[in-house]
């Protein structure tokens, strides 16, 4: 896609105006952020009526892996300039892995995945990564905030790497953690986790560094790193992967949508990715018998969804963000999954 035009950014500044507000569905979302059990925020927008409202959707939410929408933006972007050849094979070797979730991390070394494919499983398994990987091809966090900025979104930003806060986690317990690679890293939380992928660094842990792996594994050391990671990646932005409200995601989306966002192909290819969502079924899809196209994010306390409902009087935009949530984690995503199905009865009932 050629280069945003400086009426390109102005038509997308004048679309983040906020129309008058449906009193109606501000109340419905009132009722149900209401008894939330976290720092929730939501902007929706029904594309064929207009008709849109939001709860607290100018704040600043820790976005966990919605950030990644983002990320498959510029990568299309980049591709429709010539830029960025998504059919160009990377040979996935122990160096490119990163702690958390996704699949690659799972296969046999030397598998050879496109860029296609590491965006594709950085969107519909979060896989961390296929996010690296692709974050660093489109030219690392704070191209990619300068970019938001540049195209009309300065309220969006891209903050680190997928094993950034992980080290500074780390580092919270030894400060000799405070300078490990990203390839060190993934190794130390994967020793913590007890995870068997910890067999392959082992070299990396000889002599000396042989007792950060009893540092990380010890009891106390691990309860402390899984309560500072519910803590900080909800309320420090220094364990931020990135910074979105619910406004503007919802006017990203809706870009994809109206394939604007990129060329025809790539907004039809991203919408397909968004498509093949394989994590979140317990939130916006839980409850209702329609396509859905999104994003998740989870950390710990952080349990996020943005995307697309394919209802039947036309695509709603659902742009939701929940920070230190508390209680049971599976309940709040049903109050996700509620809301969907809220939005759905509200927009397809007979007018």
């Amino acid at each position: 896609m050629r280069a945003l035009t400086a009426a390109t950014i102005a038509l997308a500044l004048l679309a983040g105006r906020p129309l008058a507000q449906s009193s109606n569905l501000a109340s419905l979302l009132e009722r149900e952020l209401a008894e939330f059990p976290g720092r929730t925020g939501v902007h929706v927008k029904h594309l064929a009526s207009g008709e849109q409202a939001g709860v607290r959707d100018g704040q600043d939410f820790s976005t966990a892996s919605v950030i990644k929408l983002t990320f498959m933006v510029r990568a299309y972007q980049m591709a429709d300039r010539g830029e960025l050849n998504l059919d160009e094979r990377i040979t996935l070797t122990r160096a490119h892995l990163r702690h958390g979730t996704g699949v690659f991390q799972y296969h046999d070394a030397g598998l050879q995945p496109t860029l296609r494919d590491a965006i594709t499983e950085m969107i519909i398994s979060s896989d961390n990564t296929a996010t690296d990987i692709i974050l660093m091809k489109i030219g690392g966090p704070a191209a990619v905030t300068k970019w938001l900025e540049e195209s009309g979104y300065p309220a969006l930003a891209s903050y680190g790497r997928p094993h950034d806060y992980r080290r500074d986690l780390l580092a919270m317990v030894d400060p000799a953690f405070a300078a490990l690679t990203a390839e060190e890293t993934s190794g130390l939380m994967y020793a913590s986790d007890g995870n068997p992928l910890f067999a392959l660094y082992g070299p990396l842990f000889q002599g000396p560094r042989a007792q950060w792996i009893d540092i990380v594994r010890d009891p106390a050391n691990r309860q402390r790193l899984a309560r500072e990671r519910n803590e900080r990646t909800s309320t420090d932005r220094k364990f931020w992967l990135g910074s979105m409200t619910p406004r503007d995601t919802t006017r990203l989306l809706e870009s994809i949508e109206r394939g604007s966002a990129a060329s025809k192909s790539g907004c039809e290819a991203m919408l397909q990715t968004l498509g093949r969502q394989q994590l979140g079924s317990r939130r916006l899809p839980h409850f209702i018998d329609a396509p859905v196209a999104h994003k998740t994010g989870d950390g710990g306390t952080i349990a996020n969804d943005a995307g697309i409902i394919y209802a039947r009087s036309g695509p709603i935009v659902v742009s939701f963000f929940a920070n230190s949530v508390r209680g049971p984690y599976a309940e709040a995503e049903d109050r996700i999954g509620r809301l969907g199905q809220r939005l759905v009865e509200y927009f397809d009932r007979p007018r």
